[in-house]
């Protein structure tokens, strides 16, 4: 039977400057993290905790893999142990250990000890002294500033760590040792991130998707938010809320100038999130908004949108460029999903509003009928992110990336971008018109539908999926299409 395999829990550091009573409870939310994070391998496992360490021994090394995304650890040391009374055993199982991994290498020593009983009358710079002299004939030299090697060393209560890897943890504090809070999510590059950055300060959130794309963009969405449920969140049960917001949006398109739908979609979003707070004892309304990032986030319009709800509305990437944010979503692991996850072309004027002011923003919102976001709200599904499978969800197959024979392709842009250029025999319709009337379509050919980024597309050839006609979507939208199109040898060219 294989040793078992020893992890070296390092604090975050912030929990250090905490009073000794806040710290306490800080440490007790860590460790119920990370017993969650162990029992999701089903791997037989222990824990102690020293001073400011905790030591985990598992069977399997791939049962440690997860510890490196729990909020509140530092680092993470695969470390060998042994219990030791003097410096000359430090310094004899430490050369046996570092020999040849410091062979013809540059190479540095550190050592620290850990609490007064470490190991009587030593310190960490005896164990660099003396394990460095006993190293230096094997290696490349010493070097102190960029070595090749590190041997590390650990003492605390009577034991010796010994290790070399030191895998950095995600810092920051517990999850779940703060408040709670509600985050708007999109499924796209953002708002994940956004909601990152407050799980990494120990904030417990739940989700409030505004669903205005269908059961294609909630299922994208959902992928993306389990990345975060299932890989960042142990020690919590993350819930989505997910709400019908097409209702919504279309009663918002009756009522409002175009140049001003978004800006009132953000409002509505931010009550509908609001709603969710309350019922969720949520302090506070997480966004993925920075400014100048889309013509709708001037601080202006932020300004009119945040008056919206008396909650705090937390905006972490107010700051962030695009770049930062995606390199981010990297490091997350969301950033495949999001990549997917189309935007919803539908709501998109073309010349937005810049500089909207509350009471023209009020004005229009007073036409609307605020029994439409209620309803909406009632009837929201409320899903537990880290039991459910997506993949059990039943979407329908609608997406292609052909044009078959036969097929009826519709248009879902606007005039303007259709005149520039369509797919040829492609039938314009207004997306909000094709909404009203798709039941009324033949039934008699297979429909292609195609928009901008492909969200459009995918909803409507889902509704029309309902009432029994075969209708699909061209995956990746108008760019995916026009290199189709240029493969195929289809004249990119509109009709005369």
């Amino acid at each position: 039977m294989p040793e078992p395999t020893l992890a070296l829990l390092r604090l975050s550091g912030e929990l250090s400057t905490k009073a000794r009573a806040t710290r306490r409870q800080f440490v007790t939310r860590l460790l119920r993290n990370v017993r969650d994070a162990l029992d999701e391998s089903g791997l037989p496992y222990e824990i102690e905790r020293h001073y400011d360490r905790i030591l985990v021994l598992a069977e399997e090394p791939g049962a440690l893999e997860p510890l490196e995304r729990i909020f509140g650890l530092q680092s993470l040391a695969p470390s060998e142990r042994l219990a030791v009374d003097s410096l000359a055993q430090v310094v004899d199982r430490g050369e046996q250990i570092f020999r040849d991994a410091v062979r013809g290498r540059r190479f540095a020593v550190r050592a620290r000890t850990v609490g007064s009983d470490a190991l009587p009358g030593v310190r960490g710079r005896d164990v660099e002294v003396e394990l460095g002299a006993r190293l230096l004939p094997d290696a490349g030299g010493v070097d102190l500033e960029n070595p090749e090697v590190t041997a590390r060393i650990e003492l605390f209560q009577g034991h010796a760590y010994f290790f070399r890897e030191n895998r950095a943890g995600p810092g920051g504090l517990p999850l779940g040792s703060g408040d709670r809070a509600v985050a708007l999510v999109s499924g796209g590059f953002d708002s994940p991130v956004a909601a990152w950055q407050l799980l990494r300060r120990g904030v417990n959130l739940d989700y409030v998707f505004c669903n205005l794309g269908g059961f294609s963009h909630q299922l994208g969405t959902l992928r993306v938010m389990q990345v975060l449920a299932n890989r960042w969140s142990y020690g919590t049960r993350p819930r989505l809320h997910a709400i019908d917001f097409s209702a919504v949006s279309r009663e918002l398109q009756r009522a409002s100038e175009p140049r001003y739908w978004q800006v009132i979609l953000k409002r509505l979003m931010l009550r509908a999130a609001e709603a969710v707070a309350e019922g969720s004892h949520g302090q506070a309304i997480i966004t993925g908004e920075a400014v100048g990032q889309v013509s709708s986030q001037t601080l202006v319009n932020l300004r009119t949108i945040s008056e919206a709800t008396s909650l705090p509305i937390l905006r972490p990437l107010i700051g962030s460029n695009k770049e930062e944010i995606i390199r981010q979503a990297e490091q997350i692991g969301t950033a495949p999903l999001s990549a997917v996850v189309d935007e919803y072309c539908a709501m998109v004027p073309r010349k937005p509003a810049t500089a909207a002011r509350l009471a023209v923003v009020a004005e229009q919102e007073a036409d609307m009928d605020p029994e439409i976001l209620a309803r909406a709200l009632a009837n929201r599904e409320v899903l537990d992110l880290r039991s459910l499978d997506p993949d059990a969800c039943g979407i329908p197959e609608i997406e292609t990336d052909d044009i078959p024979n036969g097929s009826r392709v519709l248009d879902l842009r606007t005039r303007r971008e259709y005149e520039q250029w369509h797919y040829p025999g492609a039938l314009h319709l207004d997306f909000g018109h094709a909404r009203d009337a798709y039941a009324s379509f033949a039934k008699d050919q297979p429909y292609v539908l195609y928009c901008e980024y492909g969200l459009k597309s995918a909803h409507l050839a889902e509704l029309m999926r309902g009432v029994g006609q075969r209708a699909f979507h061209f995956r990746g939208g108008t760019r995916a299409l026009k290199r189709w199109a240029e493969e195929k040898g289809v004249s990119r060219q509109a009709d005369p």
